[in-house]
């Protein structure tokens, strides 16, 4: 069986955006139709919609997350306080790993290479060159963590 965080880097690599990846590689999870997952995730890849803020791939991962464990009454305080901890504990994981969740800064320190490619429209040749691949696979990773951490607690 194909784990989530192999699913994300191989849609990446297909040329989807980084948060495209992450919330497509999840689609069957969320009960959404592949197509729908591409199209809700569609305007956050490059740091939502090519800004360099905050990663694709973490905007992906909260996506997800929003889907899977979010709260839908605006009253039910609670309920928030719990989301809001959860998408700052997966903030936080991502950035332990990565050093930022912004996507400029992720970029500049990837080195020289990555100014030169900062613009340029994502492909696959493009991919190669950066590690965006490997912080979608390592956003899904952490949304697995957290799915298998709640599973166990039902």
């Amino acid at each position: 069986m194909v784990e989530y965080s192999d699913k994300a880097k191989e849609y990446f690599k297909q040329g989807y955006n980084c948060a495209q990846s992450v919330v497509a590689a999840y689609s069957d999870k969320m009960n959404i139709d592949f197509e729908t997952a591409l199209k809700l995730s569609s305007s956050f890849g490059g740091g939502m919609g090519r800004l360099r803020e905050v990663c694709g791939a973490v905007s992906g991962m909260f996506l997800v997350a929003g889907m899977l464990f979010g709260y839908d009454s605006p009253l039910d305080n609670s309920a928030k306080m719990n989301h809001y901890a959860l998408v700052q504990k997966m903030a936080a994981k991502f950035k332990e790993e990565n050093g930022s969740i912004i996507c400029r800064e992720l970029l500049n320190n990837m080195g020289k290479e990555s100014d030169n490619i900062n613009n340029l429209p994502h492909t696959t040749q493009l991919s190669k060159k950066r590690a965006c691949a490997e912080m979608v696979a390592q956003a899904a990773e952490i949304l697995e963590e957290i799915i298998k951490n709640a599973e166990t607690k039902q």
